[in-house]
């Protein structure tokens, strides 16, 4: 007890006695960013690159056996870790292309550059962007609106690729090409600041997002000879990796001759996992997918002054912790006026006696993936996967891809998988007129579309199942165990939707979408639905009798059309609905186990309300009696045994049913008539 007692307090002292250093001298930071680099990829993570830089900084620091990406693709991941917060309540949905999108982060977030010059530091930018700005003529914010000082960046990769690039600007004004290779031109800017630039009384905030290894690629000729042939698309990739550890060890050789090294905070990190899905440390999944081998990356801390070193930690940790953990280790007490999602990691790299307490379980949620979104908790792991997919062209997205694969695979000479062929339409170093052409439509066609974001926020895209994984037994995710965990699977399932739903309300609207989001309903106008009719999905409900067919045979066509989903419908609620009103009339439509026309439509024509058809009454939905014990009566009865509803579920439909009360056939017959119909292809992923 005694000698426990006295670890204690050895343990308590060093604490204090590092949070007496960090407030007597406040620590530098420099926060280094790969882009698409994955968890197998550099040396001390087991990977085939070599990286002495990096590995000297995790023998020395601490390196994480579980660290993981605010998201699975670029911008969303990389407005994560800037504010501590998740990316869907930035607004930062997925990527942002700024010719294309009003998205980007807004000023009214608050970053890590913005906590810590109001703390008396000097914040500098170099490298790639990619959270929106005005280079490409659209009005959003200039990066030094969102705390920097000084900054050069590109506002994405570096074009047209690593090696002599022309895109960099620097303090809003354009650069010009540039000789040399991104990872070395970005470290170059940093030392140039570090020596001309600062103001040596105060301390710095250097934040360095490389552009490696995403494509297109380019390395030094003698270092792509290290891993293989000149073409060789892994060699030069590898490569990459390679010369950005090279122009890392230039900036710490820098921070240690001038005496700095000592107290600065280094944290380094990739933006998610790989394209290269061999390169995701043999886990499942890779960029763009949540799943681990799309979000987990290597995650490594250093600061000699002020925290315990030389160690492997096997707590989880993520980059939306970063914005807390500078700040606990430096000192700094974030704003209880900010909502930040992520936890300070302070006690871990301290080793101190206090436990990790997080106060919600690491989470994700990106619209787009499927799945849809994650939790962790403990070593377990819920994987929620999406029902629905979001209104592309995909027709036309097929047909580009067929000529793509044609022309790809004379060129590289071997026939391609679809998964070879959707990478390479993104991805491929050919840099012929043909293959530039294709691979704009292609990278345009799949664009996110903020018109989207209204379909959202109100569920659509939402959780339809999860599975449930134990990543000490089974890192690669290959066994679903949730039927052998109900109450497990449960409780994680009732957090990870509170969680989701939580982010999505918060998540703002962009766009044309902004003006018609009221109720978290998506009310497409006349043109927008014209876009619509251009998929042709809309034909698939009938809009006019055929010869001699009565109404009572068109509401049945219509029921029938809707409840089998051979076009799935968002329908066009009238203003005054709303969720509830939306979800309780997907519970009407949706078929049910035995029962193909419905679960109400069955026995209750939607369009047509209280109709007399072939002497026979038609039960409607209309119904002002309706109450909640009434529908329940009703759903338990004989007739309607086959509709199982919960309690939450009920309230839905009594949502939907009241909505229909006081509104003109009219009005709703024209929401089903006008519904945005989401295409149910799957996704080419």
């Amino acid at each position: 007890m005694i000698n426990r007692m006295l670890s204690l307090m050895v343990s308590l002292l060093w604490v204090l006695a590092n949070t007496f250093q960090v407030l007597a001298s406040p620590p530098n930071v420099v926060l280094m960013l790969a882009d698409d680099l994955g968890s197998g990829d550099i040396g001390c993570y087991g990977g085939p690159v070599k990286t002495p830089a990096l590995d000297a900084l995790a023998a020395k620091g601490v390196k994480f056996d579980y660290f993981y990406s605010g998201a699975p693709v670029c911008s969303p991941a990389r407005a994560s870790l800037l504010t501590g917060r998740h990316h869907v309540r930035t607004g930062v949905y997925t990527v942002i292309q700024d010719h294309i999108h009003e998205m980007h982060l807004s000023t009214e977030e608050v970053t890590i550059a913005e906590l810590l010059r109001q703390n008396g530091y000097e914040t500098v930018h170099v490298g790639k962007w990619h959270l929106g700005t005005p280079f490409r003529g659209m009005e959003k914010p200039w990066i030094d609106e969102h705390g920097f000082d000084y900054w050069f960046a590109t506002d994405l990769n570096a074009a047209p690729s690593h090696r002599n690039p022309g895109n960099f600007w620097r303090n809003r004004e354009r650069v010009g090409e540039m000789k040399g290779y991104a990872c070395q031109l970005v470290v170059d800017e940093a030392v140039k600041w570090l020596n001309t630039k600062r103001d040596n009384a105060k301390p710095f905030f250097l934040n360095v997002w490389f552009h490696e290894p995403h494509a297109p690629l380019a390395a030094p000729a003698d270092i792509v000879a290290e891993y293989g042939g000149a073409n060789d698309q892994a060699a030069i990739y590898s490569a990459t990796i390679d010369n950005t550890d090279r122009a890392i060890s230039r900036l710490l050789k820098h921070l240690k001759e001038t005496g700095e090294l000592e107290n600065t905070i280094i944290i380094y990190t990739s933006d998610h996992g790989s394209y290269r899905h061999e390169r995701n440390g043999d886990l499942r999944g890779g960029k763009g997918s949540l799943l681990e081998g799309g979000i987990r990356t290597p995650g490594i801390f250093y600061w000699p002054a002020g925290i315990d070193s030389g160690r492997v930690e096997s707590t989880p940790g993520a980059a939306i912790d970063i914005l807390p953990t500078i700040c606990g280790l430096a000192g700094i007490e974030v704003p209880e006026t900010i909502e930040i999602d992520g936890t300070d990691l302070s006690p871990v790299l301290r080793k101190s006696a206090v436990a990790l307490d997080r106060k919600q379980p690491l989470s994700w949620h990106s619209p787009l993936s499927q799945p849809v979104a994650v939790l962790r908790e403990g070593d377990y792991t819920l994987v929620g996967w999406r029902g629905e997919e979001f209104p592309r062209d995909k027709t036309q997205i097929d047909a580009v891809m067929g000529k793509m694969r044609i022309h790809l695979q004379k060129h590289l000479g071997k026939e391609l998988t679809a998964k070879e062929l959707w990478h390479e339409c993104y991805n491929s170093p050919l840099k012929t007129p043909e293959y530039l052409k294709l691979r704009a439509e292609f990278v345009t066609l799949n664009t996110f579309q903020e018109r989207w974001i209204p379909l959202i926020k109100s569920g659509t895209g939402g959780i339809t199942r999860v599975q449930l994984f134990d990543l000490s037994s089974d890192p690669k995710q290959t066994k679903n165990i949730a039927s052998e965990n109900p109450e497990l699977t449960e409780r994680l399932r009732k957090t990870m939707q509170s969680l989701h739903e939580d982010v999505l309300r918060e998540g703002p609207v962009w766009g044309e979408a902004a003006d018609e989001h009221k109720s978290g309903i998506h009310r497409p106008d006349s043109a927008r639905r014209s876009s619509f009719d251009a998929f042709a999905y809309l034909n698939r409900i009938p809009v006019s009798r055929e010869d001699n067919e009565s109404m009572s045979d068109l509401s049945g066509r219509i029921a029938s059309r809707l409840a089998n989903q051979e076009g799935r419908i968002l329908i066009k609620l009238p203003p005054e609905m709303n969720q509830y009103t939306y979800f309780g009339f997907r519970l009407a439509t949706a078929s049910a186990e035995g029962f193909s026309t419905g679960r109400c439509s069955g026995c209750h024509q939607l369009p047509e309300f209280g109709l007399v058809a072939d002497d026979r009454f038609v039960p409607t939905l209309r119904n002002k009696k309706y109450s909640l014990a009434r529908l329940e009566s009703l759903l338990a009865n004989n007739t309607h045994q086959h509709i199982e509803l919960d309690k939450q579920q009920t309230i839905q439909l009594l949502a939907f049913i009241y909505s229909l009360r006081d509104l003109p056939e009219a009005s709703y017959r024209e929401s089903i008539l006008e519904a945005a119909v989401l295409d149910t292809s799957g996704d080419l992923k």
